[in-house]
């Protein structure tokens, strides 16, 4: 698709497994051009957005100049997380794993449809990475549900994203592995159950 992109940024946080706050941005030559071509008015950028230097691209920046001193070791961890996806074989390899986990999640929502659903409710729309359930409990009794997965070591962080509506939420990425997904499973029903009473 690199013909019908000028700016792509991406981060290998989430994916790959990766510490958060670092990114990689990919200019193609008609954004460099803009670049080179444009400079706004009275418009003062913050050193971290200035990819000029006297009206031209800063190169430097692109060939391993820093603006601010990223760690080492998450760079190097990219590395190491592209090297592993290539002994998997690839992206596709990737996208298998996770549509894998995904399919754990979506047969145990429909043996349990009684209590848990997809929050998108449209397959075509669900994601295969980060997959968001709702549950027959109220906000309080899902943060109670919450609660007795941490406590249990179970689940960690599982609490839907602060402005979705009352949820859970399951990574299901690439680097779970299935068996994990299997696991837990069990362990959303036995939550449900405690904090229903059942």
């Amino acid at each position: 698709p690199w013909d019908k992109l000028d700016i792509t940024t991406y981060s290998w946080q989430k994916v790959l497994g990766g510490e958060g706050g670092h990114g990689v941005l990919v200019l193609s030559p008609r954004a460099v051009e803009r670049l080179e071509s444009f400079t706004p008015e009275n418009r003062p950028l913050p050193k971290i957005f200035r990819l000029t230097k006297k009206g031209k691209v800063d190169a430097g920046i692109f060939k391993g100049a820093t603006i601010n001193t990223p760690s080492m070791l998450c760079v190097e961890d990219y590395i190491d997380a592209l090297t592993w996806t290539d002994s998997l074989g690839g992206v596709p390899a990737l996208i298998k794993r996770a549509e894998d986990n995904l399919a754990v999640v979506d047969k145990f929502v429909s043996e349990n449809s009684s209590w848990i659903n997809f929050l998108a409710k449209d397959p075509a729309t669900r994601s295969s990475t980060s997959v968001c359930l709702t549950l027959d409990l109220t906000p309080e009794q899902i943060k109670e549900f919450v609660a007795l997965l941490d406590k249990e070591q179970v689940a960690l962080d599982i609490g839907g994203y602060r402005d979705a509506p009352p949820s859970i939420r399951i990574w299901c990425g690439s680097t779970v592995e299935t068996a994990d997904v299997e696991a837990l499973m069990p362990w959303l029903k036995w939550a449900f159950d405690e904090v229903k009473g059942n």
